[in-house]
């Protein structure tokens, strides 16, 4: 059985390394990806999660938490991380996510970016507290990983610049709602919007302000 190390941390000053990457590798794997998603809380669009397989011989520099870092650097790091790593991808709309609710949405894509590698992981490092049930047995979480472990750093680059392009697609199809400016979280513009336009097809139904706009009819 795989076990990750009890590495105690700073949220304040610590930086993302390889030290899961090496206590598993010490432990018989070699294919090990780091897993992220983008996009749980949004009212609108989908969740995206990416796996990667990070080359330890070739890892890019500068790579964070996606919430820490620019939109130039976001970008400039995707492209590098695409360029070197092994990535794959995974996405549920927001009418999956409406019929199976936004944990199970999220695990959904964690499956789907683990399918989409060119061969299986042996064994994935999962950012939070729970692991999807396709990946039990070969996977362990890590809360905060994506200020702790690269791998993951890298997956939560990936997936967000990857939700991002999809929300500025949304944005040219559905104008109105400023999707390119607040990919979908609920800002004040967007609930304006929402409220003058009503929904459109990407808002996810099962979350407010929707049930209550349905109660209230």
């Amino acid at each position: 059985m795989i076990a990750l190390p009890a590495i105690p941390f700073d949220p304040k000053t610590v930086r993302p390394d390889l030290s899961f990457e090496k206590a598993v590798w010490e432990q018989g794997v070699s294919r090990l990806a780091g897993c992220d998603e983008a996009g749980r809380g949004p009212l609108a669009g989908p969740v995206v999660a990416a796996l990667v397989v990070l080359n330890p011989d070739d890892v890019p520099e500068g790579m964070n938490d996606s919430k820490k870092l620019s939109d130039t650097r976001l970008r400039a790091l995707y492209h590098q991380i695409v360029r070197r790593a092994e990535v794959g991808v995974g996405i549920v709309s927001s009418a999956e996510i409406d019929r199976v609710n936004i944990l199970q949405a999220t695990f959904l894509a964690m499956t789907r970016a683990a399918d989409a590698l060119e061969s299986p992981a042996e064994f994935v490092i999962v950012d939070g507290n729970a692991v999807p049930p396709a990946l039990k047995g070969r996977a362990a979480s890590l809360v905060k990983g994506d200020a702790r472990s690269l791998s993951i750093s890298a997956a939560s680059i990936v997936a967000k610049v990857v939700r991002d392009r999809i929300m500025q697609l949304a944005d040219m199809r559905w104008p109105g709602y400023g999707f390119a400016d607040h990919v979908g979280y609920g800002a004040p513009a967007h609930y304006a919007a929402i409220e003058k336009l009503g929904p459109c097809p990407i808002h996810r139904m099962s979350f407010r302000p929707f049930k209550d706009m349905a109660r209230a009819a």
